[in-house]
């Protein structure tokens, strides 16, 4: 098949040709490779990636937390906080309080341990997780020991404990909901809600 160039096309294809080597002699050929040199990695390419939710109400949106591996002796660090787009309730994003989450977590007055202030007492304390985990039980077990109402005034089994409520938090899986809802009403409490309805 015979090719169909005039004498002015190919006039002008070489001299394109020619500028673009004259270019590349002046130095300006480097030009790709330092603007490919110019350009960063992905800053969170390196990073873990955390699936969570976010704690802010009763709407439960996914978040991704991103951190480095932490060196042998240091605590890890969350560097960016975003919407998690496989999650099904925001499917990546989030509302202002969700976009700041980052301010939250880095906060120098977030409080990280349990405190406590005994009865008369003006001060609040830091006390251990696993002191206020068992202390919490205890006065559980007591309340529901002197409480507890098996039968009612005609003798039917009743099984009620009214004196202790539960707040549950909206911000979690159904799954995890299920099992606090079995937990409660199998110790008997009555008073029983979600922070969903607040």
């Amino acid at each position: 098949m015979p090719l169909d160039l005039t004498r002015r096309d190919f006039m002008r294809t070489a001299a394109a040709g020619l500028g673009g080597t004259v270019l590349g002699a002046f130095g300006f050929g480097e030009i790709e490779a330092a603007h490919a040199a110019m350009i960063r990695p992905y800053k969170l390419a390196r990073m873990v990636e955390t699936r969570n939710t976010c704690p802010y109400c009763s709407v439960a949106c996914g978040i991704i937390m991103y951190a480095p591996e932490p060196k042998p002796g240091e605590k890890r660090q969350i560097m960016h906080i975003e919407g998690d787009p496989d999650h099904p309730t925001n499917r990546g994003t989030l509302c202002p309080k969700g976009a700041a989450l980052l301010d939250f977590v880095r906060a120098p007055t977030r409080l990280v341990k349990p405190r406590y202030r005994g009865p008369g007492e003006s001060a609040f304390k830091e006390v251990s997780w696993e002191w206020a985990l068992d202390r919490i039980a205890r006065l559980m077990k007591d309340d529901r020991d002197r409480n507890f109402i098996a039968k009612n005034k005609s003798g039917v089994t009743v099984n009620r404990w009214v004196t202790t409520g539960f707040l549950a938090a909206s911000a979690s899986t159904n799954e995890t909901a299920l099992l606090t809802y079995k937990v409660v009403r199998s110790a008997g409490m009555v008073v029983f809600d979600n922070q969903a309805r607040v």
